[in-house]
């Protein structure tokens, strides 16, 4: 601990995306886990480069959507065949057929709630604080600047060799960033 506080990151600008995706690449290759990347847009291959899974949102969208249909086509047929039923030009209690309209809207909008609900509850969000927000460089990241950030709390950190490892790969200027 430190009279500035506590040791969040290091942080490391980049001139180019093809840079951030090498430095995010070899940063894995050598044994860190918790470090992240900032660009103004996506780039491709970066998944990969940092080792990251695959995501688990389209079992959240595949679940509510599920949910959806089945409630959908459950509470109208319970409606129709049992709490409330009509025989209209002799069809059939259960007409599914009727029920597709709805059936294709309740799936939709539970899908959407299921993609976003899921998504903040995989990103963490909302944070509303992070060290990294009050980096003087940082504020750069929506205009240009491309950067890699590798928590203090990765088992491999040691501020000298993260700070020299992050130099020797291009980084423009390597930051501290504290509590």
């Amino acid at each position: 601990m430190d009279a500035r506080g506590k040791l969040v990151a290091l942080l490391a600008e980049f001139e180019t995306p093809g840079a951030l995706l090498d430095a995010a690449r070899r940063v894995r290759e050598s044994g860190y886990t918790r470090f992240d990347t900032h660009s103004p847009f996506p780039i491709h291959g970066m998944d990969e480069a940092m080792g990251l899974k695959r995501s688990p949102l389209g079992y959240f969208v595949g679940v509510m959507g599920t949910l959806g249909l089945l409630g959908a086509l459950g509470l109208q047929g319970w409606i129709s065949a049992i709490d409330y039923p009509l025989v209209i030009s002799g069809k059939p209690l259960f007409s599914y057929q009727a029920f597709v309209p709805i059936t294709f809207a309740i799936t939709v909008l539970l899908s959407a709630l299921g993609a976003f609900f899921g998504m903040l509850i995989l990103n963490r969000l909302p944070r509303l604080y992070h060290p990294l927000f009050f980096s003087k460089q940082f504020c750069r990241v929506s205009d240009g600047g491309f950067f890699i950030s590798v928590d203090s709390r990765d088992t491999q950190f040691d501020q000298t060799r993260t700070r020299e490892l992050l130099a020797s790969l291009g980084g423009i200027s390597v930051e501290e960033v504290w509590e």
